[in-house]
């Protein structure tokens, strides 16, 4: 990993000889445990969104930061999303462009040919193609920061991600539902949804989506 400048040591409050908690359980106990960072994180993201074209690093130090979380390794909020952004956000650039850009032309090219398909059936074959290419972007992006995380190169992870996505599509959609889904539905119900992107809108989301999936890049660690 990235960040194994504390690795060695339990996280805070957990005793390291309990044993491990699954499920539910276990998300309530990280979410105990990381309330006051995750809402630390949030507004440490958004700060950092600001000037816009920050957004990609921004993204991929936050889910450095909550990785760490869901490994029950202790998180040095301010440190370690700083070296993430700082240091790797080539990475962050990369996997935001090699996911926004499938899924934005996937998505637009889906809805674009399957209102012409029905007038003209020959549309059904391009309106086939972009929603694979959006669905299995959506699946493998669950996975993609994930893997990045680790020492693979981004190639390596990228081919990894789309290999778990439509391997293990479950454990993705949810993810990918607790991510895109919550942001949509926050967008969507803006501005009264205000308060909750400013104190957790972001960091939450990106903590259940990487929830979801740990036990599965566990296995390919």
């Amino acid at each position: 990993m990235f960040f194994r400048k504390d690795y060695a040591a339990p996280g805070p409050g957990v005793d390291p000889n309990a044993p491990e908690k699954t499920g539910m359980a276990r998300f309530v106990e990280i979410l105990s445990l990381e309330s006051v960072t995750l809402f630390q994180l949030n507004l440490l993201f958004l700060a950092s969104c600001v000037p816009v074209v920050t957004i990609p690093p921004a993204i991929f130090a936050m889910n450095c930061v909550v990785r760490s979380m869901v490994l029950d390794q202790p998180v040095d909020l301010f440190y370690h999303y700083r070296t993430a952004f700082r240091t790797f956000w080539r990475r962050g650039y990369g996997a935001f462009f090699i996911t926004a850009v499938p899924l934005v032309l996937g998505g637009y090219g889906a809805w674009f040919y399957l209102s012409r398909a029905l007038a003209q059936p020959l549309f059904f074959l391009p309106f086939l193609l972009c929603s694979t290419i959006f669905l299995l972007t959506l699946l493998a992006s669950s996975y993609f920061y994930g893997l990045l995380t680790t020492k693979r190169r981004i190639w390596q992870s990228l081919r990894l991600a789309v290999i778990l996505g439509a391997a293990r599509p479950l454990r993705a959609i949810v993810s990918a539902l607790c991510v895109y889904g919550t942001l949509t539905a926050a967008v969507l119900e803006f501005p009264l949804s205000a308060i909750y992107l400013l104190l957790i809108g972001f960091s939450i989301p990106c903590l259940l989506g990487n929830f979801f999936v740990r036990t599965v890049l566990k296995q390919v660690s």
